[in-house]
């Protein structure tokens, strides 16, 4: 009787799955996420679930939270060998959102999934991760690291967030009590931030070989990878000190169709045409996409990352304490009345 040799042992490694690889990345992870420490953090890393408390100096915490991700600006990070940066956008994204609830971000966990785990490109997006939380002052207390082979090409991964913030319950941010005569503010963004990015490739795309060497003093592929700005130290600063009324993270929909989202029924923002700069990167985008000025406000920030509104008497004194943290700030239009307009106008 002729016998069947038996199959040689299959391994979760042989299966496309290293484990020794995940421990390495999370040994690497762990001193990163140290420096993000800060109260209220009772057990981070490496538990089956993180722990924190909220501060004491809270009389009535509301825990405000969002998530996001960074979309197809991870294609051209894999493209160009960029990734260590894509990790302060990813908690950007989430962190402006949670603030504009007059939240302090206190806590970020991120899901980074990939077919084949490379050590060294997940400790680059980690490491951007672990700094956008420093600089925003919230604890990387937690996250994901998904091996999953045959789910993604090799060399590229995806990436999601997650911020949890709190604020005191009397000092939510609504819009509710914005009228017409308030003042708009828009604090600078730092280039496309996160959001347009399918039309910026395909623009450089159109461009082929033509692409200009340097946008804003920076080489072109700096100045289009340039991490989303982080608002909150700065505008907690300036809530602190002022009666601000609204803020907009201004995402995907442009000036357009963020800034509505925090007007009351019956007002309109109206924006003065040039009154805050457009830089060499929208101009390079808007000529090679061919698109007008309307498309620009709807498609990305064109300049303006946060927008505040804040009483006429408030507006220069505010302006003033966020330029002093740092921030460059326009005075770009005012509330009006709606009536049977647009919720935003620009002219």
């Amino acid at each position: 009787m002729t016998q069947t040799a038996s199959p040689s042992p299959l391994s979760y490694k042989d299966a496309g799955v290293d484990i020794d690889a995940g421990d390495a990345l999370v040994e690497r992870i762990k001193p990163l996420a140290k420096k993000t420490m800060r109260e209220g953090v009772l057990a981070g890393i490496g538990g089956f679930g993180a722990l924190f408390e909220v501060p004491k100096r809270y009389k009535e915490p509301v825990l405000v939270s969002g998530t996001d991700g960074v979309g197809t600006k991870l294609k051209l990070a894999f493209e160009w060998n960029m990734h260590d940066t894509v990790g302060i956008d990813l908690v950007a994204m989430s962190v402006n959102d949670v603030l504009v609830q007059g939240a302090e971000p206190l806590f970020f966990l991120d899901y980074f999934a990939c077919g084949k785990l490379d050590v060294d490109t997940a400790a680059a997006v980690v490491g951007g991760i672990a700094k956008g939380c420093e600089l925003s002052g919230c604890a990387l207390i937690g996250g994901e690291t998904a091996e999953m082979p045959g789910m993604y090409p090799a060399g590229e991964y995806d990436l999601a967030g997650f911020a949890v913030g709190a604020v005191e319950k009397s000092k939510i941010l609504t819009g509710s009590d914005v009228q017409a005569g308030d003042v708009v503010l828009g604090l600078a963004s730092s280039g496309v931030h996160s959001n347009g990015f399918s039309l910026v490739r395909k623009c450089i795309e159109r461009a082929g070989s033509e692409l200009p060497t340097t946008l804003d003093g920076k080489p072109f592929k700096q100045a289009v990878m340039e991490p989303t700005r982080l608002y909150v130290k700065n505008v907690l600063t300036a809530l602190a000190a002022h009666p601000i009324k609204a803020l907009a993270h201004i995402t995907g929909g442009g000036l357009l169709e963020n800034i509505p989202r925090v007007l009351p029924d019956g007002t309109a923002a109206h924006l003065q045409k040039g009154s805050w700069p457009q830089t060499e990167l929208f101009a390079w985008l808007q000529a090679t996409a061919g698109i007008d000025d309307f498309e620009m406000n709807r498609t990305f920030n064109n300049g303006i990352g946060m927008v505040v509104v804040i009483a006429a008497a408030e507006a220069q004194a505010c302006a003033q304490t966020l330029r002093s943290a740092g921030e460059m700030v326009y005075q770009i239009g005012t509330i009006a009345a709606r009536g049977e307009g647009a919720a935003v106008v620009v002219a």
